[in-house]
């Protein structure tokens, strides 16, 4: 019994390394975000894995660009409206500054759809369809959704979404979630389906405390929901739980909690000009 326990002993050495070298070199989505150290220590249990939640910067935004490049394939399409984008680069960037992670490269792109909505992938990527363009009556209002995005991605929400994710139908592998399997998976979650709850609470305030730092006027966040709700139909980007009323209300508690003077963004005409 002795001889045999011995025998299994030094077998366990032996498969933690084959495992290791199976994900240094087969290289999927997660490979390189788990340190040498951690997968030595953790031998086989590196399965059970906490992998696409410690994608690094770099790893998360090549992710993203991926995503990116393959959303043709979901219908989406991208606008050549040059001004447009650049005008809506401009307040994403701008916000960017003022956000949880400045450093990231963040890439704003108007989405050539009347549907009133917007979403965010991984690394900074952010989607803002015409039909929300046309809807706010000021830049601030706009701001405030492109705000709330780059609280999606600054919480990296979609990210433990994919995890989730992927746990329950099964998809983790030894070696983590591969690559085509993960850009899939992501664009399935950004683009068809809502945010949970706490996620959507997370990146309003998160969304809050951007713009409010970069000066634009707070009331025009609550403004616009309120606006967008008292429609004839619920935009896709209103319709993920909670409710609209109750993030309206929570919204107006943090607002009255931290108040600032912004005023930036509330001349309609400077906006419809800048739009049109």
């Amino acid at each position: 019994m002795f001889k045999q326990h011995l025998r299994h002993r030094w077998l366990y050495p032996i498969l933690s390394l084959t495992i290791v070298l199976t994900i240094a070199f087969g290289q999927p989505l997660v490979a390189q975000a788990i340190s040498w150290a951690d997968l030595l220590r953790g031998g086989i249990q590196v399965i059970q894995g906490v992998q696409l939640t410690r994608l690094s910067d770099s790893q998360e935004v090549d992710l993203g660009r991926q995503m990116n490049a393959r959303l043709s394939s979901q219908g989406i399409r991208i606008s050549n409206d040059r001004n447009l984008t650049q005008y809506v680069n401009n307040i994403g960037q701008r916000l960017v500054t003022y956000s949880d992670r400045s450093n990231l490269p963040f890439t704003f792109q108007v989405v050539d759809d009347k549907s009133v909505n917007a979403f965010a992938t991984t690394g900074g990527f952010v989607y803002v369809h015409r039909g929300l363009i046309e809807a706010a009556d000021n830049e601030a209002q706009l701001a405030s959704v492109i705000g709330h995005e780059i609280g999606h991605v600054t919480g990296r929400h979609l990210l433990a979404q994919m995890r989730k994710s992927a746990v329950q139908r099964g998809l983790l592998a030894a070696g983590g979630l591969d690559r085509s399997t993960a850009v899939n998976l992501g664009l399935q979650l950004a683009v068809n389906l809502p945010n949970n709850r706490n996620d959507e609470y997370d990146a309003d305030q998160r969304g809050l405390r951007t713009i409010s730092r970069a000066g634009y006027a707070q009331s025009e966040v609550v403004a616009f929901m309120q606006k967008l709700l008292r429609s004839r139909s619920s935009p896709s980007f209103l319709s993920n739980h909670p409710a609209t009323s109750d993030r309206i209300t929570r919204l107006k508690q943090l607002i009255s909690a931290n108040p600032t003077n912004g005023r930036n963004g509330l001349d309609p005409s400077a906006y419809r000009a800048a739009v049109r």
